[in-house]
């Protein structure tokens, strides 16, 4: 047996010398007045527990919680384990026209955001972040630590640039730099691709230092006005410049064995990018470790030390035998459960990271129904709704009853995500409602991005209900007038019958006439 904290065993020593010190020294009050022969005359047999026993309890107490802070563990087997990684260089463009706003709020904001979404969905893969303009800067170097790189995309903007225009070259030359030797480096730019007309040197550079470049291209065909942040928008002899995509940018991509990508409105663009760079990159064994596997026993101290305090703090007679005390203790409901619980949730979590998402939601579930705790059916219904059993996630995140508004934001958000994957109308007007109820408490780029899907995607089912309509009327009215002509055509025939038979008629008598 080992421990995981043994620190502790040193940092409460001196707490247990002052309270053994108290138990050597402290009397209980009436023999501050009568000696000990005097109290033996006087007391009465009592079997409840002296002063000096229960501080004992209480030092047996605080021993075997010393312990069980300390994490008793059994070793067992070492596993090693060894991580693979894709190296990316994101590379924001910067300029003045990222403040275009035909993508909300506007493109530099857009871009930020698609970068924190892949950085939230990146496994094993080292980021470095450039920012580039007519000059690039190296924000972040390769780094497994995510949250410290998004940390710095969110300080990102144009105040501090100065110079105009955008290079792509300065960026694939910092790249090309990298102390780091790799057979192959992988570069993803988001930018509008300023207005250049060919890429060819940086297609040439690129393949020179084997970079695979992938673009998001982040504006879109129509474009928009750029509005600086003094109000005023960029000029170009007096006429108000429409800042577009540049679509040459592709080239880029393309020529270097990479993805292009446009931007939409959604996070599926950049979660796609993702998958196409880690499907294309060659992975490589970055470091490796051995893991000590162990079998923890803190709750055997733990439960010790509450049995205890059940004693030390207790009115039993002396004459209760302890052993019956302590049967009762575990034959209590539940007893084990705030002990053991955090198993289930360490067998639930570490199911999630392992993609056994349907074995993760039920672990969930069923510590959800025995806690009533919102988290618990949230993390259930992220482990359905990642395992795509939508129903489920829905019927789990409407239990979820979260106080605190951020995180009921965030829960009527995930609602709204699981309703739109259903996919029909209904669902979607549910999964509509729940975004809006969602931003009514709190302000989300992506539940905002999610609620516009979820319109348009309403409105074409609204266009397409119309056009089905108008069709089943045109059908109909076609068939009406098919019928009409029918009979028009029927009795057509029938008055050319009966002027045919008259003709016939008329010639016969005018013949017996001439006879």
């Amino acid at each position: 047996m080992s421990f995981l904290h043994p620190e502790f065993l040193y940092y409460m020593l001196p707490p247990l010398l002052i309270l053994f010190g108290f138990l050597l020294t402290q009397k209980e009050s009436h023999e501050h007045f009568f000696s000990k022969e005097v109290m033996d005359k006087l007391r009465v047999s009592s079997n409840s527990l002296t002063l000096k026993a229960r501080n004992a309890l209480f030092l047996l107490m605080a021993f075997f919680m010393i312990i069980a802070l300390a994490q008793p563990v059994i070793k067992e087997s070492k596993v090693e384990v060894k991580a693979k990684s894709a190296d990316i260089t994101i590379a924001i463009d910067i300029s003045d026209s990222m403040l275009a706003t035909d993508l909300y709020p506007n493109r530099l904001e857009a871009a930020k955001q698609k970068v924190l979404t892949l950085l939230s969905e990146a496994q094993n893969e080292r980021i470095g972040v450039v920012a580039f303009a007519k000059n690039s800067y190296l924000v972040s170097p390769l780094s497994f630590d995510t949250k410290a790189v998004a940390f710095l995309i969110r300080r990102l903007n144009t105040a501090s640039i100065t110079e105009k225009g955008t290079d792509f070259l300065s960026v694939l030359n910092v790249v090309s730099k990298d102390n780091e030797k790799r057979d192959k480096k992988y570069l993803l730019i988001l930018s509008d691709g300023g207005d250049k007309s060919s890429f060819d040197a940086e297609v040439e550079l690129a393949k020179k230092h084997n970079i695979t470049v992938f673009v998001l291209g982040m504006a879109t065909q129509k474009g928009s006005p750029i509005k600086l942040q003094d109000g005023t928008f960029i000029k170009h002899n007096g006429d108000i410049i429409i800042s577009k995509l540049n679509e040459k940018i592709a080239d880029l991509s393309t020529k270097t064995g990479g993805v292009y990508i446009e931007a939409t409105t959604s996070s599926n663009d950049i979660k796609t990018m993702l998958s196409e760079i880690t499907n294309i990159s060659d992975k490589k064994e970055l470091k490796s470790a051995e893991i000590q596997k162990h079998t923890p026993l803190f709750y055997y101290p733990l439960g010790a030390a509450l049995f205890i305090l059940l004693l030390a703090t207790s009115s039993l007679k002396r004459s209760v035998s302890p052993l019956l005390l302590f049967c009762l203790f575990l034959n209590a409901p539940n007893a084990d459960a705030g002990m053991l619980d955090f198993m289930d949730l360490k067998s639930a979590k570490e199911a999630y990271e392992n993609g056994k998402f349907e074995e993760s939601a039920k672990l969930y579930e069923k510590y959800a129904n025995e806690s009533a705790k919102p988290e618990a059916y949230f993390n259930a219904a992220n482990a359905y709704y990642k395992g795509q059993k939508y129903k489920e996630a829905i019927a789990s995140y409407t239990k979820a009853a979260f106080e605190n508004d951020e995180a009921k934001a965030k829960n009527l958000s995930n609602l709204g995500n699981a309703y739109a994957k259903e996919a029909n109308h209904g669902s979607l007007q549910k999964a509509k409602e729940a975004y809006e109820k969602s931003l009514s408490i709190t302000e989300d780029y992506a539940t905002r991005e999610n609620l516009k899907e979820v319109e348009k995607l309403l409105e074409n089912l609204k266009e397409e209900s119309k056009e089905e309509k108008k069709e089943s009327q045109d059908k109909k009215k076609k068939s009406d007038n098919s019928k009409d002509s029918q009979k028009k055509d029927s009795s057509k025939d029938e008055s050319t019958k009966e002027n045919k038979e008259k003709k016939s008629d008329d010639s016969n008598d005018q013949k017996e006439q001439k006879k």
